[in-house]
């Protein structure tokens, strides 16, 4: 992972380790990249959930904060007797892009997607790929990231195969603190806040269900919620950061 090699304002004991474990090369590359960021006027802080103006064929770094990726499809529907066609846009959570990450918008009609900050003081860094001609390191390590993102998103589908609603709702929920979770007094917790409508979204399903089934994970001592309601997994789930 990028978050892994590049250290960008660590907010927990295990990325402060993470950070002091690397060589000054990447940091140093970082730290070149932002101030051409500020030099050029490619970098730009955003308010919690402001979009991100972002668009595609350019190249996103998100310098701290998160990032939530939503899908946009414009699906039609088609009515028989009037031989009417209506189109509504239908969104979808698609996760998340913490800091140290890099994304990029794709538009392939009739879907889209659009970003905007998870968090306040969000700071995202844009630039044209050929950019990076001047850090082939970085370049590299920007790849391997959208590698494992990609890989990342292939179990993603696997868990919204499952039939049940509960198990795609608690495969995607550990998913994401596999990802993004830091350490907890009981296990590990998300450290942003996600509504029943976004989780619904993403899974398929409606906020009353996800409320009813997050009651049911809880009853069976799989989640739990603290804090601000930052939902957590038990510290006996191995994650795999």
């Amino acid at each position: 992972m990028l978050q892994q090699s590049l250290p960008v304002q660590p907010n927990s004991a295990s990325s402060e380790a993470s950070v002091s474990s690397e060589s000054a090369r990447p940091f140093l590359t970082w730290q070149r990249i932002l101030d051409w960021a500020q030099e050029h006027y490619r970098c730009r802080t955003f308010s919690k959930d402001e979009k991100i103006p972002a668009r595609p064929g350019l190249l996103y770094l998100v310098q701290r904060g998160a990032v939530r990726m939503v899908g946009v499809a414009q699906v039609s529907a088609t009515s028989r007797s009037a031989r009417a066609t209506n189109a509504t846009a239908e969104e979808a959570f698609l996760g998340f892009v913490g800091a140290g990450q890099p994304f990029e918008i794709v538009a392939q009609s009739p879907f889209t997607l659009h970003s905007y900050a998870h968090v306040d003081q969000t700071s995202v860094v844009w630039m044209y790929w050929h950019d990076l001609d001047n850090w082939p390191h970085f370049r590299r390590e920007v790849l391997d990231a959208f590698r494992y993102q990609h890989q990342r998103k292939l179990l993603w589908l696997s868990t919204l195969g499952q039939r049940r609603t509960i198990d795609r709702l608690l495969g995607f929920l550990t998913l994401l603190i596999e990802e993004y979770g830091e350490p907890a007094e009981l296990g590990y917790c998300l450290p942003w806040t996600l509504t029943h409508a976004q989780i619904g979204s993403a899974i398929g399903s409606t906020r009353v269900t996800v409320t009813r089934l997050m009651g049911k994970l809880r009853q069976r001592g799989l989640i739990h919620t603290q804090d601000d309601n930052l939902i957590c997994l038990p510290g006996d789930i191995t994650l795999r950061r």
